[in-house]
């Protein structure tokens, strides 16, 4: 049986781990504001970015840049890992690695070659030791900039352009709410021109281009190529902290019902101590009697 010291031990680390999953809690949710405004500016980035290139194309179409052009019989594939570089954030990182792992059984048969580059600690030690490692990106998660995401970008135009890979794929979580994220894989290379242009109305209007349209066209195509690597970032950086947030919340609650179930443990222990010494010195009354 458990002694009433045991459980004051118990409790006592209860109560610590209770103060530092309460501050940890605090502390993402002051990251995930930060990171939820950024991702919400960019969205109003893309809503621009998409608007000026269906104004473009509405009259002329997407001409033929390199990075839509589309490989016959794709072999060589590569997928893009964005997890994070720090656990204790619930499901996160896991329920992508494993619909990741999932989908590389599926397609293991489909491509010659499958490889993997990362973004995030927590999916290259998941698959280093069993996956062909592309390029492994580090620090780029805790704190998303462009400038990273360019370096990012470039890699993969420059790898698809000279035909080390006839797709690549991006492998992450999409950020749909504090609460919810959704593992999601997608291709990112060759550009799909559906998800480029919305479907406008020809416009009437006689503008004047300096240069021409397609030559906007061509250099648009690789800014939503920079741009879609870059909310990839912001997407997994919200995501993380949320479901951080999420965690650390639901840790705090489990760590207070810990802290009641063990101290009406111990009240009973205690309980039974006291009536166990009160039953002693009665049976020792009555025995001098």
């Amino acid at each position: 049986m458990i002694s009433i010291k045991e459980y004051n031990k118990k409790i006592g680390s209860l109560k610590n781990t209770k103060k530092m999953t309460k501050t940890m809690k605090m502390v993402s949710a002051s990251k995930f504001k930060r990171a939820h405004k950024a991702q919400g500016s960019a969205l109003d980035y893309a809503a621009k970015l998409q608007e000026l290139i269906s104004r473009l194309s509405s009259a002329t179409g997407q001409g033929k840049h390199p990075l839509i052009v589309q490989r016959k019989l794709p072999s060589k594939v590569l997928v893009v890992l964005f997890t994070s570089d720090k656990g204790l954030c619930g499901g996160f990182n896991n329920n992508l690695i494993r619909k990741l792992r999932n989908w590389l059984k599926e397609n293991h048969y489909k491509y010659h070659k499958i490889s993997l580059s990362f973004c995030g600690r927590r999916g290259h030690m998941s698959f280093r030791k069993s996956e062909t490692v592309i390029n492994y990106y580090e620090h780029v998660t805790v704190k998303p900039n462009f400038a990273d995401a360019l370096k990012i970008a470039n890699d993969l135009a420059a790898s698809y352009i000279s035909g080390q890979f006839d797709e690549i794929y991006l492998a992450y979580n999409h950020f749909a709410g504090p609460l919810s994220q959704v593992p999601l894989i997608e291709k990112i290379l060759p550009l799909d021109p559906a998800a480029l242009v919305k479907k406008v109305k020809p416009q009437k209007a006689d503008y004047q281009y300096e240069p021409d349209q397609e030559d906007l066209i061509s250099f648009l195509i690789p800014k939503f190529l920079n741009f879609k690597i870059f909310f990839t970032l912001l997407e997994n950086a919200a995501g993380e902290h949320g479901a951080r947030m999420s965690a650390m919340d639901k840790a705090s609650q489990n760590t207070s019902d810990l802290i009641d179930r063990y101290t009406l443990l111990r009240n009973r222990a205690r309980q039974a101590a006291i009536t166990t010494e009160l039953i002693e010195i009665i049976s020792g009354a009555e025995a001098l009697k």
